[in-house]
């Protein structure tokens, strides 16, 4: 009786092919993942911008007259003007960093007090009865009706327009924070009564964390307006550094159509400039927890 076996072929023809890994990314997946960012994140406001610039130049030369055209400039003229002529641009540059450093002294200022008070009454229903309804009404009043005691208490330097702009920021910090400290499960409070912690451990252990996405949602909403509250008090106050609201005003008493649209393009760049800072901020801190708040 003879004994067969398998040729060293055949063992090796019959052994089973390797398995890749299951978790490694498909050759062509980072490039797939590039073109898809690419055309959701960066393609639509590209294609936006084209048409708005179609658009305005449509307005320019097909329904404005030669003689109305100063009321709307063509593209190309504003950025010639406002933009390539150093000596408008340096100017709108000087005073948008004027508003910019009333603009983050106006939003600190909120920060610190927006974020205390909601505090204080996120700890007590009696503080928060006390203290909201006259947020609110700070909120209500029209800055133009106050105008004439901001200038009689604060005189109408920087100071004033650090005042405007922390009203006009304020109200945004106080509701988010507010919310965020008081949305923490009632079920993480319970565990946190069981091992009989303090208000100190409460709040910095499970409500702030809990409030960070509300928080940083309610700063990017202040960080906006903060740039509008600096624009809206160089137009009232304008003595001192000259603000980007004061060239504005300028320009457009003199009718100055490139100046006036280069400096508001400048400061809607500022506006977005901040807003996108915040975004970063709340990404590296706690990362993509709420969605909407983070695209």
């Amino acid at each position: 009786m003879s004994l067969t076996r398998d040729s060293p072929q055949t063992e090796v023809a019959s052994a089973p092919a390797p398995v890749g890994d299951p978790g490694a990314p498909a050759p062509h997946e980072p490039r797939r993942r590039g073109v898809k960012w690419f055309a959701t994140v960066v393609l639509p406001p590209i294609v936006l911008g084209i048409v708005i610039l179609i658009g305005w130049y449509a307005i320019s030369y097909g329904l404005l007259e030669e003689q109305r055209r100063f009321l709307l400039r063509p593209p190309h003229q504003v950025v010639q003007k406002g933009f390539l002529d150093w000596g408008t641009f340096s100017e709108i540059l000087s005073g948008l960093w004027s508003s910019t450093r009333v603009a983050l002294i106006g939003l600190s200022i909120s920060i610190v007090l927006g974020m205390g008070l909601a505090i204080i009454m996120s700890q007590t229903k009696i503080a928060e009865r006390a203290i909201f309804p006259y947020m609110v009404t700070l909120q209500a009043i029209p800055i133009l009706a106050i105008v004439p005691l901001i200038s009689f208490w604060f005189g109408t330097g920087q100071t004033s327009r650090v005042v405007v702009c922390v009203i006009i920021s304020l109200f945004p910090i106080i509701v988010n924070t507010l919310f965020g400290l008081q949305s923490a499960e009632r079920g993480a409070h319970d565990l946190f009564t069981l091992h009989q912690a303090n208000r100190v451990t409460r709040l910095r252990k499970l409500m702030f964390p809990a409030a960070l996405p509300a928080i940083f949602a309610g700063l990017r909403i202040s960080a906006g307006l903060s740039v509008i509250g600096a624009v809206v008090g160089d137009f009232f106050f304008g003595r001192g550094d000259v603000g980007i609201g004061n060239l504005l005003r300028r320009y457009a008493s003199r009718l100055q159509g490139e100046e006036l649209l280069a400096a508001v393009i400048m400061t809607s760049f500022l506006g977005v400039a901040v807003f996108w800072t915040f975004g970063l901020i709340q990404t590296r801190a706690i990362g993509k927890w709420h969605d909407g708040a983070a695209n």
